[in-house]
């Protein structure tokens, strides 16, 4: 074929597709410690295939969440720490099926940058597959985009897909009563709601990422970069042992806003406030930030990241099971007669 009169490439114009294959051969094998019965291909593919038959399914309803990571990227971005933000793209995923008690089976990312870097993509995407394995779901597939122009130098978005499955009938919410006790599983800090607000007051506390964490014995990039925690494998083992009629994962919104979801109508909840103690990088972020207790409860998940709500004679055996699975448990309130969130005692 002659050559054209201008003689440029695709990578005269920014997009490097050697480096796009060089990095899909590097991720390989991370993905495939992630398999799991019911996978049929592996990457590189035009599509990915699931056998929900080989999963031990019989009669499955599939579950379909997606999500990001939000503006915590940025301080994974100025700090070049970018090894644990694939697994907050994986939590904030998978914490959502669970709530519907569906067992994540597979995950496909979405990586988009303006240019390539193989190193720190296959760093985020090796964190992608550790959340995966770590939750039971394959990394099945995904997409990296090189788009110049579109992101700024360094900058990088992710997006995740989880699919899970549940057998027909099973799903949650199911039957929530009144006395119904809401069993509060601890947050490993702020997880992946709030940044914009968090980035803020950094801002204003003079602080940079790489200074000392006034609440915690890491830097402060590091402290603020903790993943989020992944509640998988701990709650669907209590589902199973039954006695649990709901669960809601506490993003953004809080406690006050995502707790009534699975609510049915004519039915609220009492929280206590002073049933856990607020973890310090709340307390700080509060404190230097001047923030009044209902707006941490809607911006932050103020030291709870997932609420179950459980049949109240079946409470102490489903507290020590999952105190057992390794989760920090507190009982935090009730379900009661009337709407929305009320709640007593302070946090700060």
């Amino acid at each position: 074929m002659k050559p054209g009169k201008n003689g440029l490439s695709y990578a005269d114009a920014g997009v490097d597709i050697d480096a796009g294959n060089a990095l899909v051969e590097r991720i390989k094998p991370a993905a495939k410690r992630t398999q799991r019965p019911g996978v049929m291909s592996g990457l590189g593919g035009f599509g990915a295939l699931f056998d929900l038959k080989a999963a031990g399914y019989d009669d499955p309803v599939l579950v379909a969440a997606t999500d990001g990571v939000g503006t915590k990227l940025k301080i994974a971005i100025e700090t070049g720490m970018v090894d644990s933000i694939g697994i907050d793209l994986v939590a904030m995923c998978v914490n959502d099926l669970i709530c519907q008690g569906a067992e994540p089976l597979f995950f496909l990312d979405y990586f988009a940058t303006g240019k390539l870097n193989q190193d720190q993509a296959a760093r985020i995407i090796e964190s992608i597959a550790e959340g995966c394995l770590h939750s039971g779901c394959a990394l099945i597939g995904g997409e990296t985009a090189e788009m110049p122009g579109m992101y700024a130098a360094g900058d990088f978005d992710l997006a995740g897909f989880a699919v899970g499955a549940i057998e027909r009938g099973a799903d949650l919410p199911g039957v929530v009563s009144e006395g119904d006790v809401l069993l509060g599983l601890a947050s490993d800090g702020v997880h992946s709601n709030g940044y914009s607000l968090v980035r803020k007051i950094v801002e204003v506390s003079g602080l940079g990422w790489h200074d000392p964490a006034p609440f915690d014995h890491m830097t402060l990039g590091a402290s603020l970069l903790t993943p989020t925690r992944l509640y998988v494998k701990s709650t669907l083992a209590a589902v199973k042992a039954g006695g649990v009629n709901a669960m809601a994962h506490i993003t953004g919104g809080g406690l006050t806003e995502n707790l009534p979801r699975v609510l049915p109508d004519g039915l609220g909840a009492t929280i206590d406030l002073s049933s856990w103690e607020l973890p310090s990088v709340f307390k700080w972020l509060a404190d230097t930030g001047g923030l009044d207790q209902a707006e941490l409860l809607k911006t932050f998940n103020a030291g709870i990241g997932m609420v179950l709500v459980v049949d109240e004679h079946r409470m102490h055996g489903l507290l020590q099971q999952l105190q057992d699975a390794g989760e920090t448990v507190s009982v935090i309130g009730r379900v009661e007669t009337g709407e929305g969130v009320k709640t007593t005692g302070r946090l700060i």
